[in-house]
């Protein structure tokens, strides 16, 4: 009952117009940011917070909220359109959903992402408000030495992410591990293979990997076709939503999603981005005969990524509201938004500010509406964006990203970044490597740095404290058993036949 009475008094504050007009305001910000590449949500709170000096509390932080989650919607649409993840939660989504546009069916994959996308957001709502403390519990279980061994299990998963051989695979994971030593010793401070090069001091920028390979590779990569096949996207489209056999198909993986995104969420270090891929590695171990196969166009590739990232994204927000622990950079900056409010960030919000409290959660639930109201009509409007010429969209779609990488730090360094990942992609078009592994060994590996070396620091260099305590131990047991299975010759030889076909 008190859950009830909790959740009334939440919609009654989320329910007044100046919280409606800011919710609402936070989501078309946020679906914006999310289609922009380059310029995400961080720097867009970043650069919003000094207004929160001007506005009360409530309504700063449903602003901030409601711009967090858009990001998350936005992201898939640029993803699926022209293959530049707008998110780094979205790179996942980019290999179905961008197969499919190519297939005449961009509709569809953009409805299956919202409508998966606005279930797991009010999903994750009723999360939030019914588990925060249990799932808080758990996520205090999690030491550095069981983070670390999550993030082994998670790049052992993403080797079934990569079409075709198992040596491309675990050779693009490598190669997204080195890419990300780039950057400052986390424990010494010194600055680690940048050639004395300034801007890489803070290691190479997510984005410009992002739009180089998949965005500038793509186009390059077309180009390089004759003329007559240079058409990427089919001029026959399908239909703007998804068919009966589409949403039979997507029900399992977005309710799948859901629940998986909704735990990992908690969990402090890119919640949503570990979900989505999570959630692709899960589909495509459980579904055995996809109407089209993984990569070439399944529309489960699409709805259980989109419902896992955006489940991931709504339950981040419960270390930051019960325990003032922020689980990533947003929630950081949500953090420093309460402070600035003179609101204490931990346990006692729930009891000293319970308005803010529920209604900050009632409004998730109002701006995941506001968020599918908003995009679903627009499905029409980028379907249009399809029909256009390819000589006339890859000039708007270079200079698009140009911009986007330029706002990322206002020099041109990021620019030229992506111009040298774009080669590097074309080369990985060329030699049929998947380049998903290679950004998700990118984003994980120095967070799985410093979680080894905080887990050694803490155990005075005891290498069997990941064996020790049973949740790593349990974790790399079910990483080891995955390599196991992926070896087996009967395993390998089914994998062969379903990347066969190209």
């Amino acid at each position: 009952m008190d859950l009830i009475h909790n959740l009334g008094m939440g919609f009654s504050v989320a329910f007044t117009m100046q919280n409606l007009l800011y919710a609402f305001g936070g989501a078309l910000l946020g679906t914006l940011i999310g289609v922009l590449p380059g310029l995400g949500p961080v720097a867009t709170i970043a650069m919003l917070l000094p207004s929160v000096y001007a506005l009360d509390a409530t309504p700063a932080l449903i602003m901030l909220a409601g711009i967090y989650y858009g990001a998350q919607y936005g992201g898939s649409t640029t993803a699926i359109l022209i293959n530049v993840p707008g998110e780094s939660s979205s790179v996942v989504t980019a290999i179905d959903g961008y197969q499919m546009a190519r297939q005449g069916r961009a509709g569809p994959a953009l409805a299956a992402a919202g409508l998966g996308s606005f279930f797991a957001g009010c999903v994750g709502t009723i999360v939030i408000a019914a588990f925060a403390p249990p799932l808080t519990e758990l996520a205090f279980k999690f030491g550095p030495a069981e983070y670390f061994s999550l993030m082994v299990l998670g790049l052992i998963g993403a080797v079934v992410l990569a079409s075709g051989s198992l040596v491309k695979a675990i050779s693009m994971i490598i190669l997204g591990l080195l890419l990300g030593q780039i950057n400052t010793d986390v424990i010494s401070g010194t600055p680690r293979f940048s050639f004395d090069i300034p801007e890489l001091t803070d290691g190479i920028d997510f984005v410009a990997i992002a739009m180089g390979v998949f965005g500038f590779g793509e186009i390059i990569a077309n180009l390089g076709q004759p003329a007559e096949k240079r058409e990427v996207f089919t001029r026959d489209v399908k239909g703007l939503w998804p068919t009966r056999q589409d949403f039979k198909d997507a029900a399992p993986s977005v309710l799948r999603g859901t629940a998986l995104g909704s735990i990992l969420g908690v969990l402090p270090g890119g919640g949503a981005l570990l979900s989505s891929f999570a959630s692709y590695t899960l589909e495509k171990k459980i579904v055995k005969r996809p109407s089209v196969p993984f990569g070439k166009g399944a529309i489960q590739g699409v709805a259980g990524p989109e419902s896992a990232n955006n489940a991931g994204a709504q339950t981040s927000f419960i270390p930051m509201l019960t325990l003032g622990i922020p689980p990533n950079a947003v929630m950081a900056l949500m953090v420093g938004a309460m402070t600035i409010k003179g609101i204490q960030p931990g346990p006692q919000v729930m009891s000293s500010n319970p308005e803010l409290f529920w209604g900050l959660i009632a409004s998730m639930w109002v701006g995941n509406l506001m968020l599918i109201i908003l995009n679903l009509p627009l499905i029409g409007i980028w379907i249009k964006l399809l029909t256009v010429p390819y000589r006339f969209l890859f000039p708007a779609i270079m200079v698009f990203c140009c911009i986007g990488l330029y706002t990322l730090n206002n020099n041109n360094f990021n620019v030229y970044m992506g111009a040298g990942f774009a080669v590097v992609g074309y080369i990985f078009y060329k030699l049929g490597c998947e380049p998903a592994p290679l950004l998700l060994g990118f984003i994980l590996g120095p967070m799985m740095e410093e979680n080894l070396r905080r887990a050694l620091l803490l155990s005075r260099g005891d290498w069997s404290t990941f064996a020790t305590r049973p949740l790593s131990a349990g974790l790399l047991l079910a990483a080891a058993l995955l390599i196991v299975i992926v070896m087996l010759p009967s395993i390998k030889k089914k994998r062969e036949e379903a990347f066969q076909e190209d």
